[in-house]
């Protein structure tokens, strides 16, 4: 699977949970203590984010981390 794809699949995952908390990108970057940007690059799929942040964006969602990565990979996603 390309890089790109896991990216954009793993974004898209932590953009669904950031709308069902209806919390923004802003809200999200300060409760895990990241930046805005980062935030929105994770989002987009342009950044390939590092474990210890997907631990601070799932704390900040009140969800555990495997939440994140479910599906991702998966073909079928």
């Amino acid at each position: 699977m390309r890089e790109e794809t896991i990216l954009s699949q793993f974004g898209k995952r932590v953009k669904i949970f950031r709308n069902e908390r209806n919390i923004s990108q802003e809200k999200l970057a300060e409760l895990s203590k990241l930046d805005r940007t980062y935030i929105s690059s994770v989002e987009r799929g342009q950044r390939n984010i590092g474990i210890l942040n997907i631990f601070k964006i799932a704390d900040a969602l009140k969800v555990n981390a495997s939440s994140l990565l479910e599906e991702v990979g998966d073909i079928n996603a």
